[in-house]
């Protein structure tokens, strides 16, 4: 049985190749299909569930209280304020956390009172706090404000590092795919959008763009001087740098996706620590999106900007007629 290690130096030698950039109109398709599908769930879902910072409401804390059943908040809400919507999400081992649409004052302390009363705790063991909209606005502001900063940053750097603002294109086309993808996965699965989530998606813009970045240093040094190459197209000296760098890609994915696993599986399923799978969902999915698409996007969408260039064109023409 090959070995890894074997199968790792025959990639990186060329001895052994996946055609990543010859069958590029298959993860195109792959792609397209992913984006439309993370488009439509957010419709047919009805939306994202923003949390209480984005919506703006009224939360209610209470300690000590998990070993008492969920639906017993719910009630006891409800009991003061009819037919309200409640989200109830346990935080840590022994905490509740209640939140609702904007009460009034006077239905706020009610609802407090009937909480304490439903879990047979005291009073001063239940907090109250309102939040307004405006706070969510603004921090979604502020968060657009850096992530539009971030981009011309990074195109502009990259463009002046590669020396190729097309590199900067085919980067940022791979980075909305993993932003669109990860936003999908997160109407899907019906998670709150909360501040925390916001953070975990520009976290993945920086781990994705470190991926293509990595690809592209290896492109950029296989294809110095592809024109004058006599053994390989430019399509296949870049197709040579994607499996070069496979096998580290495929690590750095790994060792960063098992801790966020675990932070997600293992903290907010099995531990109940609600407030963690916010930010855990997005750095999962991202890492694993942004791997992919730093192989199987970035890289052959830069050859398809590139390839009918009239010097790569020439090149590639004098390869193949060396061939024949």
């Amino acid at each position: 049985m090959t070995s890894l290690r074997t199968i790792g130096n025959e990639l990186y030698s060329g001895k052994r190749s996946f055609d990543f950039v010859g069958k590029r109109n298959i993860w195109y398709i792959v792609a397209a299909v992913a984006i439309i599908i993370s488009v439509a769930l957010p419709f047919l879902k009805g939306g994202f569930n923003f949390g209480i910072e984005f919506r703006g409401g009224s939360e209610f804390r209470l300690t000590n209280s998990q070993e008492l059943p969920q639906s017993l908040a719910v009630d006891a809400v409800r009991s003061v304020v009819a037919g309200v919507e409640v989200s109830v999400t346990a935080v840590g081992a022994n905490d509740l956390r209640i939140q609702t649409e904007q009460l009034a004052d006077v239905e706020s302390e009610e609802a407090r009172l009937a909480l304490a009363e439903a879990y047979k705790v005291d009073d001063s063991t239940v907090a109250s706090s309102f939040i307004g909209p405006n706070w969510g606005a603004d921090v979604t502001q502020q968060a657009l404000t850096g992530l539009a900063v971030f981009l011309v940053l990074v195109s502009l750097l990259m463009a002046f590092y590669f020396r190729s603002w097309k590199m900067s294109v085919a980067a940022l086309i791979a980075l909305a795919h993993d932003l669109i993808l990860t936003a999908g996965v997160y109407a899907g699965v019906g998670f709150e959008v909360t501040p925390a989530a916001v953070i975990g998606f520009l976290t993945i813009l920086a781990y994705s763009l470190y991926d293509t970045v990595v690809v592209f240093d290896k492109v950029r040094e296989n294809t110095l001087e592809i024109e004058f190459s006599e053994t390989r197209t430019f399509g296949e000296m870049v197709n040579l740098a994607v499996n070069q760098t496979l096998v580290r890609s495929l690590n750095t994915s790994i060792v960063a996706v098992l801790p966020v696993a675990s932070i997600l599986f293992i903290g907010s399923v099995l531990l109940g620590a609600g407030t963690l799978r916010d930010i855990a969902l997005a750095l999962f999915v991202g890492t694993i999106v942004g791997t992919y698409s730093s192989i199987f996007l970035a890289a052959p969408v830069y050859v398809h900007l590139r390839e009918n260039e009239a010097a790569l064109k020439s090149a590639a023409s004098k390869v193949l007629a060396g061939r024949e």
